[in-house]
């Protein structure tokens, strides 16, 4: 079965079994949905978890799962990613990707076909996502999701094609 990340348990909430998670979706409301299953990943085989109940809180999402009632229940999940089954996951738009189609591809620019990296991150400041390219010799560029910027996602080729602004090299 083909897991995908959907959060990372970073720490406990209060003493009754919640977990605060720092999403890795835009799907937060259908993927935390009371009922829904998560697998959480371990060193051997996935532990499947099935929610009681979630709510957002300051930026995380806080997470009680069934029968896993008390802090010593739940503190051993620090730091482990939770994860959605394939099966689990939605048709897209057109334009739209999930993060594990986009973290790996080769970044090139338009114009000279110049290779600049590979993305190995996306982070979610705000407005707009910014995927975070990985250089040879140089620091990590910061290539906001734009129109202005990503001219052609090519999941079949396994590369972005970009326009670089100024400033941002």
């Amino acid at each position: 079965m083909k897991l995908y990340n959907v959060g990372k348990i970073v720490n406990t909430h209060g003493i009754r079994g919640e977990v605060r998670v720092i999403p890795t979706t835009d799907f937060i409301e259908e993927r935390f949905a009371p009922q829904h299953k998560l697998y959480l990943q371990t060193a051997g085989a996935p532990l499947e978890l099935t929610i009681e109940k979630a709510r957002q809180h300051k930026g995380f999402v806080l997470v009680k799962f069934v029968g896993y009632d008390n802090i010593n229940d739940v503190e051993k999940f620090r730091d482990h990613e939770l994860q959605v089954s394939g099966e689990d996951q939605q048709p897209l738009e057109d334009g739209q990707y999930y993060y594990h189609q986009i973290i790996g591809l080769t970044v090139k620019t338009v114009d000279d076909g110049r290779e600049l990296g590979t993305i190995k991150e996306i982070l979610s400041p705000g407005a707009n996502d910014v995927w975070v390219v990985k250089r040879a010799g140089k620091q990590d560029l910061l290539l906001p999701v734009i129109d202005d910027v990503v001219k052609k996602v090519d999941l079949a080729n396994g590369q972005v094609l970009v326009e670089l602004m100024e400033g941002l090299e």
